[in-house]
Order: C-alpha cells, then sequence, then structure tokens
C-alpha cells in the first residue's frame, strides 16, 4: 500500500451544510438565523448575554488557599506493622511490602495494638501512636524530611523590631 492509496473510511467524512445558496435549498434566504436581530448580523461575541452580567464576570474570581508548605504524609497504623512481624519498620521496608508509595512521607497513627516491642523509623507520629509503641517496650525515631522546615522564618511583630 502506497501513501496515494489512502483514503477515509466509508460515510466517515460527510460534507458540510452549504447554507446562503438561495431559497432553493434548505439553508437559503436567513441561513438557520432567523430573522433581524443581533444574532442574525454576526455581531455577538462569545460569552455575550445581551447585557446581563456574562457567566464569566458572575462567578467568583481566586476563593481559596493552597498553602505551598503543606506536607503530604501517607498513613500506617499500629495494626499494619504488627502484621508485618518485623523488629524494624523504616520508610524503606514499608515501601519494599508495598504499604507506602515511592517517595511518600510516612506517619504513623495509633489504631490497633503492638504485642511485641518494635524499633519504628517514620517522618511523623501521632501521640497516641507514640505512646504505644513506647509502651510496647520498642521505640520511635523521627526521620527527617529532606527539605527541612520549609516555613519561612518567623516575622515579629511590627511594635517589637524597633
Amino acid at each position: 500500500m502506497k501513501i496515494h492509496d489512502l483514503k477515509p473510511a466509508e460515510g466517515s467524512k460527510k460534507r458540510g451544510k452549504r447554507v446562503a445558496r438561495g431559497i432553493g435549498g434548505k439553508g437559503g434566504k436567513t441561513a438557520g438565523r432567523g430573522t433581524k436581530g443581533q444574532r442574525a448580523r454576526g455581531t455577538v461575541r462569545v460569552g455575550f448575554e445581551g447585557g446581563q452580567m456574562p457567566l464569566h464576570q458572575r462567578v467568583p474570581k481566586l476563593r481559596g488557599f493552597n498553602n505551598p508548605f503543606r506536607v503530604e504524609y501517607q498513613a500506617i497504623n499500629l495494626d499494619t506493622i504488627a502484621e508485618t512481624g518485623l523488629s524494624e519498620i523504616t520508610p524503606e521496608v514499608l515501601l519494599a511490602n508495598g504499604l507506602v508509595s515511592k517517595g511518600a512521607f510516612v506517619k504513623v497513627l495509633g489504631r490497633g495494638e503492638l504485642s511485641s516491642a518494635v524499633t519504628v523509623k517514620a517522618h511523623a507520629f501521632s501521640k497516641s501512636a507514640e505512646a504505644a509503641i513506647t509502651a510496647a517496650g520498642g521505640t520511635v525515631e523521627i526521620v527527617p524530611k529532606p527539605f527541612g522546615d520549609r516555613r519561612p522564618p518567623a516575622q515579629g511583630n511590627a511594635l517589637t523590631n524597633r
């Protein structure tokens, strides 16, 4: 097959409607625009609503706020840690077991109970999880985030900075 042999599938190409070609056809005279008025004369811009306040101006702009310093954590509960049966839990071990996704920051939450001592290394802990791990004889270690603290330095009160 050569490039000059290519042609569209049968019935896939339909001719456009020929309007305004005399009164003999269906699209003659007013050509589907009705009679008179602004829209018949082709001067209405997109979004124009006849003088009414247009939708794009009625809708409020820039609502809300996206915090650029937000840190998303993937939650791991104590019952999930207990099911693994391991004595040391790190983000790498959780990734290898398919419990967190790659590059995720891990936060340990307190649902469930631990029966044995476990060393848990994660980016964050809830207070209940930390208490439960230490009560079971385990240790808690916070893994530092690679970017540190992304918050801007605290700005003092204008009256105290004189």
